[in-house]
């Protein structure tokens, strides 16, 4: 083991290393991508990892040192945060016992949104020449972050842009010039100085139990020059526009879709078998049977409705390409897949085996062939698109009980696909043989391609990126819309809580809805087909629905959005009572409980009240007013990050459960909170072991009340397998690296080292470990270098503070496990909530959002603290 093993153990690696995401199966050819569990079977529900700076302009011209220099981006993150998509904070707290209704409490009063102004003259001039149709406005440049300025805030940094603090002096490559740092503010060509807008992330965040700041360290990386390429983007939210109009784009340039590869035929010792013999499948077949058995040990192949779906659509196949040895399948329950299955697992195992070279060429390739279908020319502008790559044949899974999970998605042709393009615009080819069904040139949509699944009959879109600027003033315009709610909610509600009692049994139901929608938070509901998934909303309720308990308690239990049980057992106003009693009269469970009123003719009502009012605002409003209260009323003010964090999740989850976004428990939970719980008997042992240094030093640390008792769960038998998981540990890493170390001497043209310098190495681990054995029980230890009892003392005090943390983040695991909270926070709580909490609380937002929302939500980054939804 390493010197000092007991104070050096504890790494720290965020929770979502505790995270055993379990990997789907994969096949050959077109059948690898089956095996995996879809969110959803659209393609453009992929959730890609886009950069922060989703959109670049053209390049401006070289800046001078006499006008203002492009503010740098800084390191804010906190040791613990990765960049993987997963926050550090990502699970509600406990459930409380009660969810305040929505609407309930006054909303606070709004500040108004200051607009953040562009960069610099020359970045605007340089637009201009550029022909960029939307300028930004003028407004202060942001400020510089100096190294010694720890206190400094920044701008989140984008995808793969160099975090390092800037210089005071640097020199650029390509002018050979030192360029001088501005400090504090940034000085305009008029020599005026103006303060810098606060951000949401900063460099000192209260860590530590005493709420004390701790810096957070910075990111390495090359200061880039003041010559070179940057990119830019565009902040299409300072821009004058009217987006209001039917006009979306002017210009639009894309590349098209991605195919998937066509289907690589089996090896010719692999055959599924029928009744016990081999079966010689053609291409068309086998493709179709391999979308089965590469999902054999899923869940979908132990459904019967899954099954019958899919073996009806195969025999339709094998109908047209009948085995060549002339075998007649007739019966699902005499097939068997399972050689086609450990021929897929075998290849999945053969990828995962090669080597991080073998693995970064192949990504490179790929990234290469799909470099030219990643973004587009938007009015100029390159922006991203979303999901470029056609959903390849399958078999359908659907939400919930869908009937027709298991149905054959059949392949996507050229001939399939409409391309939407600019006019006097190149074509694109697509990349397999075929033309374009159609090619249109519609600036009033934002799709680039569209095309219509045989399962349901749906269309499926290609749209720009999650974080593009027509994604992104579709998402302002619609939060915006939820706010502008709160000027109308009082008289709304006011209306509809007389018409409870009208003497017109059509208002009388449409207020008794609008009573649900707004305190309930229920979908509006839309007809459903008999070839769907029976599952309903506020307005297509029916009898079955709804159970009375008096004196005023109602019962929902129904299906809602993607077959998610929605049960609430929930006290109501006495004339709603009433009223859902008389709705249900001289009715069979199986009738309407709204027979006079339906989703279209409740939205009209809406909107004569507020432009572009739906019961969809209503949910997003009530979701987002709910989360600001509760994060008002529960954030506590002197409290560690872990602790702030876990009230923000607690207000997510009880906006998750206003909103019914529940799920199930996931697979891995337990297996993930066994080694959650390991990791904290490792951070307890090397407590443990610190405080036997101190009782070996002086015996009268015992007599100090914090190290007086030993762990209570750390048993003898659970140490013992620890310490020999340490040694083992060090063993595998000092073989790593005799390995890495003698192949870069070959690579050099030396002579390796001797088998003799690693097993020096071993024996040593041996060595300590026989020592720590030898310890073990005695209540003393030692440190393989000495060190102060001072030192000693404070390390105890941070293991302390460690172990405190993540008991939180434990708590906060478990409570969250059957609630979803990314559902709400991506589609119904306005980012800028979040962003103006991080800001007053000094919790970094990337804690909170991914990457993926960080691109998403640009524009809500720079609202300043005192924002009120």
């Amino acid at each position: 083991m390493s010197s000092d093993a007991y104070m050096s153990s504890d790494d720290d690696r965020p929770l979502g290393d505790f995270q055993n995401d379990g990997k789907a199966n994969t096949g050959r050819g077109g059948a690898n991508v089956y095996a995996k569990e879809e969110a959803s079977d659209s393609p453009m529900s992929e959730d890609e990892d886009m950069p922060l700076s989703q959109v670049t302009v053209p390049k401006s011209e070289p800046v001078t040192p006499t006008k203002s220099l492009r503010r740098k981006r800084a390191a804010a993150l906190d040791s613990s945060s990765e960049d993987d998509d997963t926050p550090l904070a990502s699970s509600p707290v406990k459930q409380s016992s009660t969810i305040p209704m929505p609407g309930t409490s006054k909303a606070s009063t709004v500040n108004g949104h200051k607009a953040v102004k562009a960069e610099s003259d020359n970045k605007r001039s340089s637009i201009t020449a550029k022909k960029q149709r939307a300028p930004t406005k003028k407004g202060p440049p942001q400020k510089k972050l100096k190294r010694e300025d720890p206190d400094a805030s920044e701008p989140p940094a984008s995808e793969g842009e160099e975090l390092t603090p800037v210089k005071k002096e640097k020199v650029s490559r390509k002018r050979k010039s030192k360029v001088k740092e501005e400090t504090d503010a940034d000085v305009e060509d008029n020599g005026k100085s103006k303060p810098t807008k606060k951000r949401v992330t900063s460099k000192k965040v209260k860590d530590g139990a005493d709420g004390s700041t701790t810096p957070q360290p910075k990111k390495k990386g090359k200061v880039k020059d003041e010559g070179e390429d940057e990119e830019e983007v565009y902040r299409w939210w300072e821009a004058q526009q009217n987006n209001d109009g039917e006009v979306k784009w002017q210009t639009l340039e894309h590349n098209g879709v991605i195919f998937p590869p066509p289907y690589e035929p089996l090896p010719s010792n692999v055959k599924m078998r029928y009744k016990g013999k081999e079966v010689d499948l053609p291409s068309e077949s086998e493709e179709v049977a391999g979308f089965y058995a590469a999902m054999l040990e899923t869940e979908h192949a132990q459904d019967a409705t899954f099954n019958k779906n899919f073996f009806d659509d195969w025999l339709k196949v094998l109908q047209d390409y009948p085995p060549r040895n002339k075998i007649k399948i007739t019966k699902f329950e005499d097939c068997d897949f399972r050689p086609m299955f450990e021929h897929f697992e075998a290849e999945k195992a053969k990828k995962k085996a090669l080597s991080t070279a073998e693995k970064k060429e192949l990504k490179k390739q790929k990234d290469l062939f799909e470099e030219k279908y990643v973004t587009c020319l938007l009015d100029g502008r390159k922006e991203k698109v979303g999901n470029f790559r056609v959903e390849p044949p399958g078999l359908f899974r659907g939400r919930g009980d869908h009937p027709k999970k298991g149905a054959l998605k059949f392949r996507v042709r050229p001939d399939d696909i409409t391309i939407n393009i600019g006019e006097r615009t190149l074509i694109p080819v697509p990349n397999m043989p075929g033309q374009w069904k159609a090619i249109v040139h519609d600036q009033t949509v934002t799709w680039l391609a569209n095309w219509v699944e045989n399962v349901n009959g749906n269309y499926k879109y290609v749209f720009l990126a999650a974080g593009s600027s027509l994604k992104g003033q579709s998402d302002m315009q619609k939060f915006e819309k939820a706010r502008e709610l709160k000027n109308h909610v009082d008289r709304i509600r006011k209306d509809y809580s007389a018409d409870l009692r009208s003497k017109v049994m059509a208002d009388r139901q449409r207020a008794t809805a609008m009573y649900f929608i707004d305190k309930l938070a229920l979908r509006a509901g839309n007809e459903k087909g008999e070839d769907e998934a029976d599952t309903v909303g506020c307005c297509s309720l029916r009898c079955e629905h709804v159970t009375l308990e008096a004196p005023d308690f109602l019962i929902f239990d129904f299906l809602g959005k993607d077959s998610i049980r929605y049960y609430n057992r929930v006290s109501v106003d006495p004339q709603v009572f009433k009223n859902i009693k008389l709705f249900k009269d001289n009715k069979e469970d199986s009738d309407n409980l709204f027979d006079r009123v339906n989703t279209s003719l409740l939205n009209k009502h809406l909107a004569s009240y507020m432009k572009g009012l739906t019961a969809k605002v209503f949910r997003t409003y009530n979701a987002s007013i709910t989360f600001q209260q509760q994060l008002d009323e529960g954030t506590p003010a002197d409290a560690t990050i872990q602790e702030k964090l876990n009230a923000y999740n607690h207000a997510n989850r009880m906006v998750a459960i206003l909103c019914n976004h529940q799920r199930s428990a996931p697979k891995t939970h337990e297996q993930s909170m066994g080694k959650m719980r390991d990791r904290l008997r490792s951070l307890k042992y090397d407590r443990m072991k610190l405080r036997h240094v101190l009782f070996n030093m002086d015996p009268r640390f015992k007599k100090q009340k914090q190290y007086a008792d030993d762990e209570s769960d750390l048993d003898d038998d659970w140490i013992e397998d620890h310490e020999k998981s340490l040694k083992n540990k060090e063993i595998e890493k000092a073989e790593k690296k005799f390995a890495k170390d003698n192949e870069k001497l070959v690579q050099e043209g030396s002579k390796p080292q001797p088998d003799s310098v690693l097993q020096e190495k071993i024996e040593a681990a041996e060595a300590e470990y026989k020592r720590v054995a030898d310890e073990r029980g005695t209540g003393k230890a030692k440190l393989k270098r000495d060190r102060a009892p001072e030192k000693i003392e404070e390390a105890v005090q941070k293991l302390n503070e460690k172990i405190k943390t993540f008991k939180l983040q434990m708590d906060d695991r478990e409570a969250g496990k059957e609630v979803a909270l990314g559902t709400s926070k991506i589609n119904y709580l306005d980012p800028r909530i979040t962003a103006a909490w991080c800001s007053a609380h000094n919790v970094p937002i990337e804690k909170i959002f991914s990457k993926t929302l960080l691109a998403k939500f640009p524009w809500a980054m720079e609202v300043n603290d005192a924002w009120k939804f």
